[in-house]
């Protein structure tokens, strides 16, 4: 009961700043900060971390066994710290994979699912997470306080940076855009929403180090996948294939952009 009270004060917080002119947008900024301030000490993304740790452990598949000898990079079964260092590359794959990517193989070769199987519903509607959402949650929760520490070594992360990279400052579609376009700069927004310079250290690490993140607005928690894709939609581009090595190599140029940053999620966004 305490909590729906104090999810109530905080949503009347916010709807007071959406009130607030337009001249005293520094105030409105204050107060989105407080808001989200006020949501941290119980970020509903925990449900969702539990809900990914019970899937780690459970039988699944025509295989019927769990995901615990699932190697995202630090050795069969190693979660801790295993997101801090992702993207990277993967011998037994031959690529470089960020965490869903991982995943996904993970549930085909150690589970037995089809890779159809695998990638249905990769985003969760409000009451019905996803698997995949539940299992990001859970594994990148195990990086929490740790130093974000993609690795650009060898010539497969070196090469995924690079078209990350040119993705980043490539223009197209019907508005002429690019991801440049709203993250280059500093001090810009889209009405209250202040947008991060992704090319500046601090706003780079400040971001991508609290992904995955429960958006309030959706009632779920979402992963850097959803994230990129739904830039995708504003930028009036193509919907990407879900867990593509497109999205993986801008994931390694906005990971590599952030290294050194203490990780800090599931964080909670608007």
């Amino acid at each position: 009961m305490h909590n729906l009270f104090k999810t109530g004060a905080v949503v009347a917080t916010l709807t007071a700043a959406v009130a607030i002119p337009v001249h005293a947008q520094g105030s409105v900024t204050d107060e989105i900060a407080r808001y989200r301030q006020m949501l941290a000490d119980s970020n509903p993304a925990e449900l969702w971390e539990a809900r990914g740790e019970a899937l780690w452990q459970k039988k699944a598949g025509p295989k019927n066994v769990s995901l615990q000898q699932c190697d995202l990079g630090k050795g069969p079964g190693v979660v801790k710290g295993a997101y801090a260092e992702l993207p990277r590359y993967f011998k037994d794959a031959d690529k470089v994979m960020d965490l869903e990517q991982r995943l996904i193989q993970c549930r085909t070769t150690l589970q037995g699912l089809s890779h159809d199987e695998a990638v249905r519903t990769p985003f969760g509607a409000a009451g019905d997470p996803s698997t995949i959402e539940s299992l990001v949650a859970y594994i990148a929760g195990q990086s929490r306080g740790m130093i974000m520490a993609a690795s650009a070594s060898h010539p497969a992360e070196k090469r995924a940076y690079e078209i990350g990279r040119q993705m980043f400052f490539f223009r197209g579609g019907s508005h002429d855009f690019a991801c440049a376009t709203c993250h280059s700069a500093s001090g810009q927004r889209i009405r209250l929403q202040q947008l991060p310079n992704l090319l500046e250290k601090k706003d780079a690490q400040l971001t991508y180090a609290t992904w995955p993140a429960y958006r309030v607005s959706q009632g779920e928690v979402r992963t850097m996948q959803h994230r990129l894709n739904d830039c995708y939609r504003q930028q009036r581009f193509p919907e990407p294939v879900y867990a593509s090595d497109s999205l993986t190599a801008l994931t390694m140029y906005l990971a590599k952009n952030a290294e050194g940053a203490t990780y800090d999620g599931p964080g909670l966004k608007r």
